[in-house]
């Protein structure tokens, strides 16, 4: 099989995640028989590609990248490309052209169930994923291929030190290492000393930023009230931008807090939990003070910074996000969520499409089992044990992810047709 995968495949890669999970992972495909390649954009992409002969430094201007994406896939007879993420002005323009040409696009992103798998798709993730269009009934149909359980998540995970570690090195790289790379221009838009600074400071205050999530966390727990839960992104986040009704997260705030204090009964409290990754760079904590002093329900609204969301979903009511994929783990148990942006998982079968107010009043809950074929369906195609960060992590991801690729068919063909491979059970990944 893999002689005939890999005959005249010739793999293109673009920016990856941080750390050397590309590197790893375009090693494994040479070892398959295919030809790979690298472009870097900075100096943070040179400095976790070990294989100089097939790095290709782009040094052009943002203007130029689209010309140039398109000589290189026809000099070097490109027939896959590979990327972190699809939204990137970089990545949207190659996937666009990719598409055009008829090459496959492989697409890496955070796990729609992370932080114990991450997404390998085909074509787009998240908004642009094949997922947004498929149905529940379809996906039941598909499952009568496989008789496979879906595993459950292990109860400890140790990407998170790793992850912010590797974000602060390679801004370290393109802040002091640059020089060749002139004419780039990170896709979002605070400077990379702004990024650094900010990586670095959370590193540093990892232990004061633990002990205050532990007693806020704490005080909702013993406080006796219900409350309901309202589960924040980084502004700056893909999905969020490219998939939300919303420009800020402060916009997000004040149609969930109108909402609660409008609809949630008064004896009732509204929990708002930052990304695990919030840094700092938007006054989420100031912002929110701000807004439930204006409407009248300061003292019903409480803020945890960050960290693990399974002791708060416990004793939750209900939940609302944007789109987040924490609002998959408020489904697994059962509980009523709201959505307001393009979503994976969000289907009518297990999302609420009640007014605000209203669902704060008295949420509908949401379709049991039916959450559990979508979780099954997503834990055989598209979701893969492992992660980017951690060494262990990246092993057993690669164990799965290069057949994968090799493969003719996307994951989720592959098991709609039955000749997707079996899965590994889950594993700590630390």
């Amino acid at each position: 099989m893999h002689a005939n995968a890999t005959k005249r495949r010739v793999f293109l890669f673009l920016q990856g995640p941080h750390g050397p999970f590309f590197h790893r992972l375009g090693k494994m495909l040479r070892l398959a028989g295919a030809e790979v390649w690298r472009v870097g954009f900075n100096a943070g992409d040179r400095a976790f590609w070990f294989h100089p002969r097939s790095y290709i430094p782009y040094r052009g201007t943002a203007a130029d990248w689209a010309i140039t994406f398109t000589a290189m896939i026809k000099e070097k007879n490109v027939t896959d490309i590979v990327l972190y993420g699809d939204t990137r002005p970089i990545h949207a323009q190659a996937v666009a052209e990719a598409k055009r040409r008829g090459i496959t696009v492989h697409v890496f992103e955070e796990g729609y169930m992370r932080p114990y798998w991450v997404t390998y798709e085909r074509g787009g993730s998240n908004g642009n994923s094949r997922l947004m269009e498929m149905t529940i009934p379809q996906m039941q149909t598909a499952l009568a291929q496989s008789d496979m359980e879906a595993p459950l998540p292990p109860g400890h995970w140790g990407d998170m030190r790793q992850h912010i570690f590797y974000g602060a090195l390679y801004h370290w790289f393109v802040m002091f290492r640059n020089g060749d790379y002139r004419n780039f221009r990170p896709h979002r838009s605070l400077p990379v000393t702004k990024e650094f600074a900010l990586y670095v400071k959370r590193l540093l205050l990892m232990p004061v930023l633990s002990a205050d999530r532990l007693i806020s966390t704490l005080r909702i727990r013993l406080g006796g009230f219900p409350y309901h839960l309202a589960l924040l992104q980084l502004e700056h986040d893909s999905s969020f931008q490219m998939h939300s009704p919303f420009n800020t997260v402060s916009d997000f705030l004040e149609q969930v807090i109108a909402g609660f204090a409008e609809g949630a009964p008064k004896h009732h409290h509204l929990v708002v939990k930052a990304h695990p990754l919030e840094d700092g760079r938007v006054p989420v904590r100031r912002e929110l003070k701000r807004l439930a002093r204006e409407m009248g329900v300061a003292s019903r609204v409480h803020y945890v910074r960050g960290g693990k969301l399974a002791q708060l979903l416990n004793d939750a009511r209900s939940a609302v996000t944007v789109n987040s994929t924490a609002g998959q783990q408020v489904l697994w148990r059962g509980i009523p969520l709201k959505v307001f942006g393009r979503a994976v998982y969000a289907k009518p079968e297990f999302v609420s499409d009640q007014p605000l107010a209203e669902f704060f009043a008295g949420a509908s809950r949401p379709d049991n089992k039916a959450y559990k074929d979508y979780r099954r369906y997503l834990l055989e195609t598209s979701q893969i044990p492992g992660g980017f960060y951690s060494a262990r992590g990246r092993r057993q991801l690669l164990r799965q992810v290069v057949d994968m690729m090799l493969s003719g068919e996307d994951p989720y063909d592959a098991l709609q047709s039955g000749t997707a491979a079996p899965r590994q059970q889950l594993r700590v990944v630390t």
